[in-house]
């Protein structure tokens, strides 16, 4: 991908003992492979890797210092990497920048943070309101390639961060005919009237709230469903120069209505175990809070008569019912969505097609949080917290890579397959005593097993340094003489 030569470019010029491309290149492969705080990446990871050979260099590029000052130099040129992953998108895959989705997740800290402005508390996407955190507003392309993203105040509100992005990716890519695929409760109305406006020449896909469904029903119900796909009908109407889609997935709707009838039996259940214990009546309401937190919505669903402060807890003043006619109608619009578009012209099934395409962002939402760490987050500073989301975003980059390949080269294997499978190279120091007392190390890597040359070979890298050099080890670097052989993990 070349991610090299772009930072090394960007951060030559000092005269350290080692580059500084190299210590982020290092940074980048801990998140990608193993994340791990800095520290845990100085005192425990580098000794059990070897990007020491990799990355031609000793201990000194793991120094703990060292990696803490690469953060502080990386920010400056975030713009320049935004344009040149659009170049690279396009060169390596011919990436379509016609449609763009967009969204915003959340990352929550350990600690106070008081030298971070952005740490504020808010609505946590993590179930953390407890912790103070900052929002990330993410640009990514239908087939998951990050153009850009921002690290926000923890307590900014959905409805106000698109503008800015419409205008920041305006003036980082000039202007054109672009199509903003959105979840609802991100744009304004005020926004999509300006979005509407002919000059604009800004186009939108957005969700809209179910409660919607009902204030059109009656426009609705006189139209026939258009079939779209095996299990997906729309029905279309146009109000006030925006296209309204209904869309009804039976897939989708089966899906809902199983989550939901999964969280009401165990909350009866668990109403009806409070029934029978019958707890006093403060700690019935501590459970009975506990037991909504984790209904959730489903929760609406279930009536509940509580005793008088001053009455006793019994089976006839502690009683619940469940709502079948409420439950019922939520069950009729299950598997519904109401989309709205200023793209009058445009074919019903592409349009669902681009909305559903938002899984591709909660995708990477997904990716960042779990196989690449983000969170926690235990950096202080400001700007070391932003550098750390961008570590995390440039591996993120180096994963789309490897999938994009994949889908190419080897369909059905996955990055994290993939990075399992070349972890069975093992590299290897051979350490043999010559006669004056001093011992020869030669570097040596395990030859891949078969089917690791095949996967080597179907994505065209290299096998190595020097794959024959024998039948059990290969060549790795040239012998080098030492006092003593360390011990290494």
């Amino acid at each position: 991908m070349a991610l090299d030569r772009f930072w090394e470019e960007r951060l030559r010029g000092s005269h350290e003992a080692v580059g500084w491309e190299k210590v982020l290149r290092l940074l980048v492969v801990n998140r990608l492979l193993d994340p791990g705080s800095e520290f845990r990446v100085h005192r425990q990871w580098y000794l059990t890797t070897a990007l020491d050979e990799l990355l031609g260099t000793d201990f000194a590029v793991a120094e703990k210092d060292r990696l803490y000052r690469c953060l502080d130099r990386l920010l400056e040129h975030k713009r320049e990497l935004f344009l040149w992953l659009r170049e690279k998108w396009a060169d390596l895959f011919q990436a379509d920048f016609e449609v763009l989705l967009y969204d915003l997740t959340s990352t929550y800290f350990e600690g106070e943070m008081e030298e971070n402005p952005k740490a504020q508390r808010g609505y946590s996407r993590d179930g953390r309101p407890d912790c103070l955190q900052v929002v990330i507003a993410l640009v990514i392309t239908p087939d998951g390639f990050p153009l850009a993203y921002e690290v926000l105040a923890g307590n900014t509100a959905d409805c106000t961060t698109l503008k800015q992005f419409l205008t920041q990716i305006e003036a980082t890519y000039g202007k054109a005919r672009r199509v903003w695929v959105m979840d609802r409760g991100i744009p304004t109305e005020a926004l999509l009237a300006e979005m509407r406006n002919p000059a604009r020449g800004v186009f939108y896909l957005v969700g809209t709230p179910k409660s919607r469904v009902s204030q059109h029903e009656r426009k609705w119900l006189a139209l026939p469903w258009q079939k779209v796909r095996d299990s997906v009908g729309v029905k279309l109407y146009e109000h006030e120069g925006e296209l309204y889609v209904l869309a009804k997935s039976e897939g989708r709707r089966a899906k809902e209505t199983a989550m939901r009838r999964k969280r009401l039996a165990r909350l009866l259940w668990k109403l009806r175990a409070m029934r029978r214990s019958l707890p006093a009546r403060d700690a019935l309401l501590l459970r009975l809070g506990a037991a909504r937190k984790e209904a959730g919505h489903a929760f609406r669903f279930v009536h509940i008569q509580l005793p008088q402060t001053t009455a006793a807890v019994t089976r006839e003043s502690f009683r619940f019912r469940l709502d079948k006619t409420k439950l019922q109608q939520a069950e009729q619009r299950d598997g519904h969505y109401l989309l709205r578009s200023n793209l009058t012209a445009e074919d019903p099934a592409v349009l669902w097609t681009r909305y559903v395409q938002l899984t591709q962002i909660e995708a990477a939402f997904r990716t960042l949080k779990s196989e690449l760490g983000i969170r926690p987050i235990y950096h202080r500073l400001e700007r070391r917290i932003d550098a750390h989301i961008l570590i995390a975003f440039l591996a993120y980059c180096l994963q789309v890579t490897l999938k994009n390949r994949l889908l190419i080269h080897a369909p059905g294997l996955t990055p994290h397959a993939v990075l399992e499978k070349l972890q069975r190279i093992q590299m290897i120091d051979v350490w043999i005593p010559t006669l004056d007392g001093r011992w020869l190390l030669l570097p040596r890597y395990t030859q891949p097993e078969q089917e690791t040359k095949l996967l080597l070979d179907q994505l065209e890298l290299s096998h190595s340094f020097s794959l024959g050099a024998t039948p059990l080890f290969g060549r790795c670097g040239a012998p080098k003489v030492g006092k003593t052989p360390p011990y290494r993990k």
